[in-house]
């Protein structure tokens, strides 16, 4: 068994002089570099790979986390990610062409830099603690920011792992890991930042947004949800048990994407619960208890919380329904629900509880969807085409999957965030680049645009204002019903722009001959 380095929280009297020391590294523009960029991603990824052995053991110490599941959903997603980032950080961070300039605009050289936003604070969550954590941060690297990582104290094992890989991959002036608990956040939040990204709960994000509100600090929020899974009558109900069981069995169902409640046609209700039953034996021949493929709640508080949602249903337990406190372990229990005030479903269960409430039709099912969260983290859809285009049309969410349960959320480089109270902003893929950036947008004005631009300086006149509406106004292709013009109209339009940029071009031929001239 590989010795894991311990997790001790950090004086909070150093906090201030630690983030000091990042901002000012940052106002060095020691990040700004390409080339330093890469290669602290490239050595991150090599830290993750040396260290594959000590992230296992710390989730499976914090989390019962089975081995596949670390592997899959941990280290080689990070590490997927530094190599991503890296090959694609050049094309990223180049100066954008915006497409949507008028001709007139052009000769000033408009164009998008990509700009770090500065020192970030990333405020991770325990139950993937590597790669909620350290996602966000290769998208700070990335875009050029420095940055303080503050890991979740409840996966602590990790928690120290991630800052031996931390300390010892990347430049500590630039990066560097707080440990702690609530007062060390608190003393966090009291720093300057240029941008926040926090993962977690609904109630401490509000705490959060609360204190940057004071310094209007842009946050970006990775909440979750009491995300609905839709099943119709025209669904596959063994298509539907197979992959919804997974997603509520995964880490032990401690899934920020994965259904909180199912909403099922009751005409294949019995057919949904059967093949569920098969397949919690199919995944678990032995049983999920003495299985090396179930993991565990994280601690004794998340274990009592779901305990007491469960003991509080007045649903009826269906499969499952054991647990033992003292190995933390919660069996995958679905229980039939009679409505949404079920404690099962009002609150987000965060844990291996899968509540079913049967419908009558698809309308039903959309309607208390939306009563229970209206802006939830992830929508599942189970149907034919049509009633799944339907639920897409009537909901909203951060993210749907089709077909599936949270496939959306699996796929690395695919923005991923919430929407309304289960986030803000987006990350993953190029996204994580973009949340970390500032695009400045940028214009040259070249001299010989002088004697156009006069129009500008006052006085003003009627005559400048004139030139001022052919250079600038733009002419409808609508009536005044709203109805589209027709093709006489649009070339009219299109001749007098013509007219216009030969104008423009004629003064600047003009003056460069004017220039000659004087040579």
């Amino acid at each position: 068994m590989p010795e894991l380095p311990p997790f001790e929280h950090t004086p909070i009297d150093d906090i201030a002089s630690t983030c000091a020391r990042v901002r000012t590294t940052f106002l060095s523009h020691k990040t700004r570099p390409l080339e330093f960029r890469i290669q602290q991603l490239r050595k991150l990824y090599w830290a993750f790979k040396d260290n594959e052995a000590l992230v296992t053991e710390a989730c499976k110490r914090d989390l019962g986390k089975p081995t596949f599941e670390t592997y899959l959903t941990e280290y080689s997603w990070v590490m997927n990610d530094c190599i991503w980032m890296a090959n694609n950080l050049p094309r990223f961070a180049k100066d954008e062409k915006p497409a949507d300039i008028a001709f007139t605009n052009k000769f000033v050289g408009p164009r998008i830099r990509k700009d770090p936003l500065g020192t970030a604070l990333i405020i991770g969550a325990y139950n993937f603690p590597i790669q909620l954590t350290v996602g966000p941060l290769i998208g700070a690297i990335a875009a050029g920011c420095t940055a303080i990582v503050k890991p979740s104290e409840s996966s602590p094992h990790a928690a120290a792992i991630l800052q031996k890989i931390i300390s010892e991959a990347l430049d500590p002036s630039c990066y560097t890991v707080i440990q702690g608990a609530i007062p060390e956040t608190t003393a966090l939040l009291d720093q300057k930042w240029d941008t926040i990204f926090y993962t977690g709960s609904e109630n401490v994000a509000r705490i959060i947004a609360k204190k940057a509100a004071e310094t209007l600090t842009p946050l970006v929020l990775e909440l979750g949800g009491r995300n609905p899974a839709i099943i119709t009558k025209h669904a596959d109900p063994k298509l539907a048990a197979r992959r919804l069981l997974w997603a509520k069995t995964l880490n032990a169902g401690q899934v920020c994407v994965s259904q909180n409640c199912t909403f099922i046609d009751r005409e294949i209700l019995p057919a949904f619960i059967q093949e569920m039953k098969n397949t919690l034996k199919e995944f678990y021949p032995q049983g999920p208890r003495n299985s090396p493929d179930y993991g565990r709640i994280v601690n004794q508080r998340q274990f009592q919380r779901l305990k007491k949602m469960l003991d509080s249903s007045n649903g009826k337990i269906v499969i499952g329904g054991t647990m033992d406190e003292s190995d933390l372990f919660i069996e995958p229990t679905v229980v039939q629900v009679n409505d949404i005030s079920d404690s099962l479903v009002s609150d987000e269960s965060f844990g291996p509880l899968l509540p079913i409430l049967p419908v009558d039709n698809l309308d039903e099912a959309i309607k208390l969807a939306n009563e229970t969260h209206d802006t939830p983290l992830g929508t599942y859809a189970f149907g034919n085409k049509k009633e799944m285009e339907q639920i897409l049309n009537q909901t909203r969410s951060g993210g749907a999957s089709l077909n599936d349960g949270f496939f959306h959320a699996s796929i690395p480089t695919l923005a991923f965030g919430g929407v309304g109270t289960s986030g803000q902003g987006a990350y993953r893929g190029k996204a994580s680049f973009d949340v970390f950036t500032h695009r400045r947008s940028v214009t040259t004005t070249p001299a010989w645009l002088e004697s156009l631009l006069d129009v500008r300086y006052p006085p003003y006149t009627l005559k400048k204002q004139k030139k001022f509406a052919g250079m600038n106004e733009m002419k409808p292709n609508f009536d005044r019903e709203g109805r589209p013009l027709g093709w006489g109209n649009w070339l009219l339009g299109l001749l007098g722009l013509k007219g216009l940029a030969a104008l423009i071009v004629a003064i600047g031929v003009r003056q460069y001959l004017q220039r000659r001239s004087k040579l």
